[in-house]
Formats: C-alpha cells, sequence, structure tokens
C-alpha cells in the first residue's frame, strides 16, 4: 500500500516514523522549505526508547501537480486552520480508490473532505503527545494510538504496525466525539484561565473544571454520542490533578500567537451545542476571550 502523510509535523512525522520503521512505503507531502530540510537532514525522531533519524521520502504540492500520483491511503495530519491549502495540495494524490484518512481535532472537517473525496473518507482519531524540536519530531510519551472506522481491512493491516496501538471501531463516531469532549474540555481549562491543568487545580479551581467537562460532555451527549463511564473517569483524572503540568495545543499556539483551531475546536462545538439546546457558559465565555485576543492580534 502507497501511503501519502500530508504533513510531517508532531503527528505525520511520528506515526509515519513508526510506519517507515515497518517497512511501509511511506512519503511526506510537505512545504518546500520542510521537503528541504527533510532531504538534507533526514526525518529525526526521538521517543522515550532512544533517537533515530530515517530516510524520508517527500513531496512538495508543486511536485505533486506537475507530476500526479496516486496513493492508496492519504493520511491527513495538519491542524484545521491548513485544511483547505492541504485539500488543494493533495487532490493529485487522490484516485478512484484512494482511502483519505484524516487525522484532525473535532469533527468539522469531515463533512467538508467527504464533500470533497466522497465515500473514500475514513473516520479516524489519533491519541499521541508529541511537538518539533528544531525540526525534529519528539513523541514525549510511549502513548500513540489511532482508533479507525470499519470496512477498510487494508488500511487497518497497513497501520498495524509496533508503536502504533491500532483500534477498528464500529463506532468511530462515537470515539470522535468523546475525544472531542476532551480536547474541546482542556483548551477550555487552559484558555479560560491562562495556565497548565495542575495550578488552576491548586488554586481551588476543581468545581470549575468539573463544570467545564460536564458542559463538553452534554453536548456529546445531546448529539446521540454520550461519553463513555472510563472515557469520562479518563478525563477527570487527566484534568484534576493539581500536580499536572499538562497545557493544550490550542492554549499553547494562542500563547504563541500561531493560528489556533478555537474555531474547530471550540466554535464548532458551541455551535452545535446552541443547535442542540445544551447551555455551555464557560464554552461560550472561553470562545470569547479567544476571539478577542485573536482581533487584538489581527490589529496588530
Amino acid at each position: 500500500m502507497r501511503i501519502l502523510i500530508v504533513g510531517a509535523g508532531a503527528t505525520g512525522g511520528a506515526f509515519g516514523s513508526r510506519l517507515i520503521e515497518a517497512g511501509r512505503d511511506v512519503t511526506f507531502l510537505v512545504r518546500p522549505g520542510r521537503a528541504a530540510a527533510l532531504r538534507r537532514d533526514g526525518l529525526r525522531f526521538t521517543d522515550p526508547s532512544g533517537t533515530r533519524t530515517h530516510e524520508a521520502a517527500v513531496l512538495t504540492a508543486g511536485e505533486l501537480a506537475a507530476a500526479p500520483q496516486t496513493f492508496d491511503l492519504v493520511v491527513l495530519t495538519v491542524k484545521a486552520p491548513a485544511l483547505e491549502a492541504a485539500i488543494a495540495d493533495l487532490r493529485p494524490a487522490v484516485g478512484e480508490g484512494t482511502v483519505v484518512l484524516p487525522i484532525l481535532n473535532g469533527m468539522a472537517h469531515l463533512n467538508r473532505l467527504e464533500a470533497e473525496f466522497g465515500p473514500g473518507v475514513l473516520g479516524a482519531l489519533a491519541m499521541i503527545v508529541a511537538t518539533l524540536d528544531d525540526g525534529a519530531v519528539v513523541q514525549m510519551t510511549d502513548w500513540s494510538a489511532i482508533t479507525i472506522g470499519d470496512g477498510a481491512p487494508d488500511v487497518a493491516r497497513a497501520l498495524d504496525v509496533p508503536g502504533i496501538r491500532l483500534t477498528v471501531s464500529d463506532d468511530v463516531a462515537g470515539a470522535l466525539w468523546a475525544k472531542w469532549a476532551f480536547i474541546a474540555a482542556t483548551g477550555i481549562l487552559c484558555c479560560l484561565f491562562r495556565s497548565p491543568v495542575g495550578p488552576v487545580i491548586a488554586a481551588g479551581g476543581e468545581p470549575q473544571v468539573r463544570a467545564i467537562i460536564a458542559e463538553t460532555e452534554a453536548v456529546a451527549a445531546a448529539a446521540g454520542h454520550p461519553v463513555p463511564a472510563e472515557s469520562h473517569e479518563r478525563t477527570a483524572t487527566t484534568l484534576l490533578d493539581p500536580a499536572s503540568a499538562m497545557t493544550s495545543s490550542l492554549y499553547r499556539d494562542l500563547v504563541a500567537g500561531l493560528p489556533t483551531e478555537a474555531e474547530h475546536i471550540l466554535g464548532d462545538l458551541a455551535a452545535r451545542a446552541r443547535d442542540l439546546g445544551v447551555a455551555t457558559p464557560l464554552l461560550d465565555l472561553t470562545l470569547v476571550q479567544v476571539r478577542a485576543d485573536a482581533f487584538q492580534r489581527a490589529a496588530g
């Protein structure tokens, strides 16, 4: 199976490294600057077991447009602000039998991709803690997991490699909602209080954090996908730890002045909450704060 990974950042680079190590046929579709670095230095990857560098096959959008080639599997790992550009870039790689596997936060991207690529889009989500450090991909914990919808056995076989905990689910929509509820709650907590998790709890914020969790999970339940008890307990354990230094990627992008996934994660959830008649005052408050920050940055 020929695999094209759109993006070689933290998520795409980490999963791509695992696939390369398992002998899969992997190519990365990246911007020209990243392509030059990967061709020059290779794909540098660090996880708790050590550091290694892989030779990486790369394409730029210009190269793919000039010499179109189709892939069996396209794994989309960009963040939401880059989605439209990524769709335009990857079109020449999608053929009649191509499966498009989006690994993005939230769910708004699914309708957009299905409108573009039709039934070849397969629901999926990933759980990984990784970052980029001077161009190198750093996976900070051993946890690296992908969940995909059923009905694509070739894709499942391709992704079933050491270092990736693969789950094939007959309710991938429910899994997507559970993850969305968690990442939204984490984003609300960190952006509203402008803090990692631990100091908020240490400062007496447990009631407010429990209310945040209840809000995001109430939206999921109203949408017909109640968060399973084990997922709720995992969320509560993670977000109520007074010793935790955890922050959300949304918060990290916000304080760094980078484009954020605020509308994709929080804005879309708030809109669905309104449609479903679910009150989300803490979500709404956070969204106003994040939007106000964006307006100020746009104003210089």
